[in-house]
């Protein structure tokens, strides 16, 4: 397999992939970002050991099945692409189309977009059956649920063989129509947008807001852990993606994501977004 991006969301699903048994290639545009990306994985895997989730044989297995890459070539006998740069829709189209020069005519190109039309990403395709969203939810090894979004061109085979690749992953696979935020940011990203305006009209702290939405709406996760866990500027950009489709406001970034993302304040990747992340601080 081929994970195209090695930021959180690629290097999560290269973990995912790696753990049911599967080599994966974690690609990025320069060695760097790309193995950065395996050190990410490293983290996550170091971390369930540490919970007790694995042992540290399991743990070395799965870290030796992720390996960085950088030349497009090198992946030429990948069975399935996966997507998970930018939402960006030149920019997926463009890198897609860049694979798919070099891979054999039955490979599958998975894109994990959630804000973006999988049909026009397939329409950029020299084989747009061969096409699938697949958003995974985050933090993608921990998730189970995987929304399937075929496009208009999407053949009945391609959207079978991605049904059990996810089932192959311990994975629960929905097939929804190729909409805008799908099912889950549809319904999440106004969410946390509110719970943002909430803090910041001064209804509550970071905290107390993050209290209700676990004890109180029962979450299993608050509002502000998770925004910290996918990047403020992941969130900015599919808020402001879904909203230009939309045009509904509550999907409009609030003003304090603008601040925090242009002052570096990303979440954990920064070590500082609603809380605060590193050795001797309290998470």
């Amino acid at each position: 397999m081929a994970v195209l991006g090695a930021g959180t969301m690629g290097a999560g699903i290269a973990v995912t992939v790696a753990r049911a048994g599967y080599s994966v290639l974690l690609a990025d545009v320069s060695q760097e970002k790309a193995e950065a990306g395996v050190r990410a994985a490293d983290v996550f895997l170091s971390e369930s050991v540490r919970r007790g989730k694995l042992d540290w044989p399991q743990w070395q297995a799965i870290s030796a099945r992720i390996q960085p890459c950088v030349e497009t070539a090198a992946m030429r006998d990948a069975a399935i692409v996966i997507e998970a740069i930018p939402e960006d829709l030149d920019l997926k189209a463009h890198t897609l189309r860049t694979v798919e020069d070099v891979c054999a005519d039955d490979v599958l190109f998975h894109t994990n977009t959630s804000t973006l039309p999988v049909t026009a990403i397939a329409g950029r395709m020299r084989r747009p059956g061969n096409v699938v969203g697949t958003h995974y939810c985050n933090p993608a090894p921990l998730m189970s649920l995987v929304e399937v979004a075929p496009a208009r061109q999407t053949s009945a085979v391609a959207l079978e063989r991605t049904e059990d690749f996810l089932r192959s992953l311990g994975k629960e696979p929905i097939v929804l129509k190729d909409t805008p935020g799908l099912l889950t940011n549809f319904l999440l990203v106004p969410f946390e947008n509110d719970c943002v305006r909430a803090l910041e009209a001064g209804w509550g702290t970071v905290e107390e807001i993050d209290l209700a939405v676990t004890a109180g709406v029962g979450f299993p996760m608050g509002a502000f852990r998770l925004l910290d866990i996918v990047g403020l500027d992941v969130h900015r950009a599919v808020s402001l993606s879904l909203y230009r489709q939309l045009r509904d406001p509550r999907f409009a970034p609030p003003p304090l994501i603008e601040r925090m993302v242009a002052a570096g304040e990303l979440g954990r990747k920064a070590g500082r977004g609603f809380y605060r992340y590193g050795v001797g601080v309290s998470e």
